[in-house]
């Protein structure tokens, strides 16, 4: 045999490509039980709280909202998606977990020493779970609606999906849930603990606002609708209250500071040692 067939005999040297690590990820992702059980918890929650609070409405009941905000009158889908609060911390405990708990386990050095280049472990992972999270979100929504509104027959607010709005809000709910799932992986990357990235995400989407409220009530109405849950509520908000953003711009809002923290996890998985 020749120098030239021995050649020719070699397998191709293996090739790491986004599709490859975005697999993988897929794969850890759906082979770990907390990740089935975290989203059925997240669904359930979101499923739940929206059926009770419907059945259980009464005239003058105001809709539940993040902390240091005004909700406003409730209505249909404000009854429906009162469990989008515990749904997003259980959807952004389970991106933390799937970033951070890598570098707690040690994981993390193996995941890297795969894929060298580092920054596609991180868009595979928001990838896997973003899209995943935004489903299984959209569908509970829609469920919560769905079973709640026998509840509400009779009543003024009582609303069916082809309703103006409706199914904006719902949609919107999912799509904000899958952004929170997207924002609990980047603050796993970024602070590489998991314990501090979960009590980051329930500051940050729970608490800030409340203690926001304790600034002047010039700087609280220029600042409060920019918050990061103040933002996302204004999404899937059937009705704006008239410091509120438009549900666009509080989905670009959003958006941007999930970016921001992406950007800040994507610097520091390049530029430091795991």
């Amino acid at each position: 045999m020749t120098v030239t067939s021995i050649a020719l005999a070699r397998p191709a040297p293996y090739k790491v490509t986004g599709r490859r690590v975005l697999r993988s990820e897929w794969a850890k992702f759906w082979s770990l039980r907390s990740s089935w059980i975290t989203l059925a918890v997240a669904v359930f929650l979101l499923v739940l709280f929206g059926t009770i609070a419907s059945y259980t409405y009464s005239a003058g009941a105001t809709a539940g909202g993040p902390p240091g905000r005004s909700s406003g009158e409730s209505d249909a889908v404000s009854l429906a998606l009162t469990g989008v609060t515990f749904a997003s911390l259980a959807v952004g405990v389970l991106g933390v977990l799937l970033s951070a708990g890598e570098y707690s386990t040690g994981m993390i050095r193996s995941t890297l020493t795969a894929v060298p280049r580092r920054l596609p472990v991180l868009w595979a992972k928001a990838a896997v779970l973003g899209p995943i999270a935004l489903v299984l979100a959209t569908l509970g929504a829609l469920a919560a609606f769905g079973l709640g509104s026998p509840g509400l027959d009779g009543e003024k607010i009582s609303l069916s999906l082809g309703d103006d709005g409706v199914l904006r809000s719902l949609a919107g709910a999912g799509l904000y849930l899958g952004l929170v799932a997207v924002f609990g992986v980047a603050l796993g990357v970024l602070l590489r603990n998991s314990a501090g990235a979960i009590a980051s995400l329930v500051g940050i989407l729970l608490i800030l606002p409340g203690l926001a409220s304790l600034l002047p009530d010039s700087w609280y109405d220029t600042l409060s609708p920019y918050f990061p849950s103040n933002a996302g509520q204004a999404v899937y908000a059937l009705h704006q209250s008239s410091d509120a953003l438009s549900p666009g711009a509080g989905i670009a809002v959003f958006a941007g500071w999930v970016a921001l923290t992406l950007a800040g996890a994507a610097y520091r998985l390049a530029r430091t040692d795991v």
